[in-house]
């Protein structure tokens, strides 16, 4: 544990700092790896999330009428 009281002493003068340092015990190092890490995974996940909602809405299939879509059209008649 680095914390304490250091004494610095130069030329017959003595200075003295005191240092108090907090260690995580449960604490991971966040360096550059680790960053582009979770940012790999984030996209990753995104992308997987988006074709999940892309396959679920049904985009790849057609639409196909239904009955209740179609309209019955009397013969000679004037439609606007």
């Amino acid at each position: 544990d680095p914390r304490g009281l250091y004494v610095c002493e130069t030329g017959g003068q003595s200075r003295s700092l005191q240092v108090h340092y907090r260690m995580c015990q449960n604490c991971i190092e966040v360096d550059a790896p680790t960053i582009s890490g979770i940012v790999v995974a984030d996209v990753v996940a995104t992308l997987f999330l988006a074709v999940a909602v892309y396959c679920i809405t049904g985009h790849g299939r057609g639409h196909t009428s239904r009955a209740s879509d179609r309209q019955n059209l009397i013969s000679n008649e004037l439609y606007q």
